[in-house]
């Protein structure tokens, strides 16, 4: 593995002599991963292939849901049930401890969402999720028109039962996460090459948007985006994984061989970080933990 190191302090969070592993490949566009502790397995999404994937060490990479939606993003919630945004259905899923999976987001006020694209529970079980209209193409969803004339970012209430939506200024908001006390949002923006931080509030609205960091080069954009329990900002860009402290600094950036997509935590105690990029799916271990999940 080849580290690009903008600062010192991003040897603190991964030794130079890490591997990155690659876990499996062939397939078309790999995206949305997340890990399951209870199983020790790792879902994510091939989206033009319809399929959900599981990767285990004993078995590899195998199908999950085919059909998937295309789905793209994927969580757990508070009560471990899978939480999906699916670009074919113009939805948000979850799926039930029977197996069925049922729609928690599709509409607002009354007009299809986009796309729902990347998605994030809170502590207090609301759902944030961004919805740029990625989807509306027959390779990564299915071909559409937009029914909404702006792209936004949503929280549904912990009861399932109020969409607000919270900003709608994004040319395609993207992947999004909170820092470790959940008191900032962070939110990219791909086509603008930046990440936004917004300050959450009580009722779980955001404020005070301002740029946190942007990114530059060619062949990859923020796409997917998590924080660390220190809180530093991991996010997919050129050449691979991004990486930022907590006042927006560059520390450098995990180069991968492929066009990252996403990332996600895992592994015994978290420190492992996953990774999304075109065809294959990868890991290297880290010095710190991420966010554990649920």
């Amino acid at each position: 593995m080849s580290l690009d190191v903008r600062s010192p302090k991003l040897l603190d969070l991964i030794d130079p002599d890490a591997q990155l592993e690659q876990l499996g490949t062939g397939c078309e566009f790999t995206e949305g991963p997340i890990w399951n502790a209870e199983g020790e397995f790792l879902l994510f999404s091939d989206i033009p292939a319809n399929q959900m994937k599981k990767w285990t060490p004993e078995s590899g990479i195998t199908n999950f849901r085919v059909p998937s939606g295309k789905s793209n993003g994927l969580t757990y919630d508070k009560q471990g049930r899978l939480v999906a945004c699916e670009h074919a259905n113009r939805r948000v899923s979850r799926t039930e401890a029977n197996g069925t999976v049922i729609t928690i987001a599709s509409h607002y006020e009354g007009k299809r969402l986009n796309s729902p694209n990347d998605v994030v529970v809170k502590s207090d079980g609301s759902i944030y999720f961004s919805d740029p209209p990625y989807g509306l193409t027959a390779d990564y969803g299915i071909e559409g028109e937009q029914d909404l004339d702006f792209q936004g970012v949503y929280r549904l209430s912990p009861d399932g039962q109020t969409l607000t939506l919270l900003i709608d200024d994004f040319d395609r908001p993207n992947g999004l996460c909170f820092s470790p006390d959940e008191s900032i949002l962070y939110i990219n923006d791909t086509e603008r090459m930046h990440i936004r931080v917004f300050d959450v509030q009580s009722d779980g609205t955001i404020a005070n948007g301002r740029v946190f960091a942007e990114e530059e080069g060619e062949g990859a954009a923020p796409d997917g985006m998590k924080v660390d329990g220190r809180g530093n900002v991991y996010v997919t860009g050129p050449d691979g994984i991004w990486i930022f402290d907590t006042s927006g600094q560059h520390l450098g950036v995990i180069q991968i061989p492929e066009r990252s997509a996403n990332l996600a935590w895992g592994g015994d105690d978290w420190s492992t970080l996953f990774i999304t990029a075109s065809t294959s799916v990868y890991r290297v271990q880290c010095k710190v933990a991420g966010i554990p999940v649920p």
